[in-house]
């Protein structure tokens, strides 16, 4: 019965976390889930300020219920690293392959445009 208990547990805290992660994915037009070590998650937030966007950054490290959001967000992108992951309007692009695609095949500042975080 305890090792039922524990397995509910913890389905409930991936739900509680999965649940997290969509509500502030979709609370601003940009929302990159990051580290505050991780040099990969460095360099996605200078692109975004660099493009004139001012995203909403998660550091993960940094929240309690960090390392179940990252789990969360591995669940979501399959294989790739768990960050930085990016939500562009409340919509998954991705980690930084994804996003460093859409950035060189122009894609990115539409997306961007249409999410509201760049005007020009």
């Amino acid at each position: 019965m305890q090792f039922q208990n524990t397995r509910a547990r913890q389905r409930s805290s991936s739900s509680d976390s999965l649940e997290r992660v969509a509500r502030l994915a979709s609370g601003s037009a940009v929302v990159i889930f990051s580290s505050s070590s991780c040099c990969m998650c460095h360099a996605m937030k200078r692109l975004f300020c660099e493009l004139g966007v001012s995203p909403m950054v998660y550091e993960l490290d940094q929240d309690p219920n960090g390392k179940g959001m990252e789990r969360a967000l591995s669940k979501l992108i399959g294989n790739s690293p768990a960050i930085p992951v990016v939500f562009i309007g409340g919509e998954l692009i991705g980690s930084m392959d994804r996003v460093m695609a859409s950035h060189i095949n122009g894609t990115l500042v539409p997306l961007l445009k249409e999410a509201g975080a760049l005007w020009l």
